[in-house]
């Protein structure tokens, strides 16, 4: 069995009209990578570290999935976007098998 794979963004949006312009050009790629969201900038609450606005969990069928997805030209051209709007940190994570 694959173990899934896990995007953990956490995001401060500076521009929100133009962040849709990212959500928007970002959702082929998510689809086509069988992309589940499980958190989107739900409430929080901040305990150690340093904390953005928004955060994310988004799951994929395995952490190939999650690279291919990141590394797509059509997700390229979301983060080309991204980078202009927001600040943030984004990582892949392996799940647990089981």
């Amino acid at each position: 069995m694959t173990a899934k794979g896990y995007w953990i963004a956490h995001v401060d949006i500076r521009d929100p009209e133009r962040y849709k312009d990212y959500v928007a050009t970002a959702k082929p790629a998510f689809e086509r990578y069988g992309a589940r969201f499980l958190c989107r900038g739900g409430e929080t609450t901040p305990l150690e570290g340093q904390a953005r606005a928004r955060n994310v969990v988004i799951e994929f069928p395995s952490v190939q999935h999650a690279r291919d997805c990141y590394n797509s030209a059509e997700y390229q051209a979301a983060k080309a976007i991204r980078v202009q709007v927001a600040d943030g940190d984004l990582l892949i994570v392996e799940g647990q098998e089981g």
